[in-house]
């Protein structure tokens, strides 16, 4: 594939709307940093892979939407604070 079909936007609005009405705000907790971390550079290494994938197959439009989910999960591990990217505000959105 090498457009985005109105359909490809729909379902991806879809999803994500919906993902974003479901999310509740958890107010206290604990959580483990260092298992935190790895798994959300985990999850970044594995949709980079799938994007290499899709981009092979020649569907370049899901693999720049996979590429979009990794960088996604490293963003958010930086604004987190579970990577130390050295206030990298130009590959991250640390500000």
């Amino acid at each position: 594939m090498r457009e985005v079909t109105d359909e490809k936007l729909e379902k991806y609005f879809d999803v994500t709307g919906r993902a974003i009405a479901k999310v509740k705000i958890v107010k206290e907790g604990e959580v483990d940093f260092e298992s935190a971390a790895e798994d959300f550079l985990d999850m970044a290494k594995r949709y980079f892979s799938d994007a290499k994938h899709f981009k092979e197959k020649g569907d370049i439009v899901t693999a720049f939407a996979a590429l979009n989910y990794a960088h996604g999960w490293l963003d958010a591990g930086a604004r987190l604070g579970l990577f130390d990217v050295d206030r990298d505000n130009v590959l991250f959105t640390v500000d």
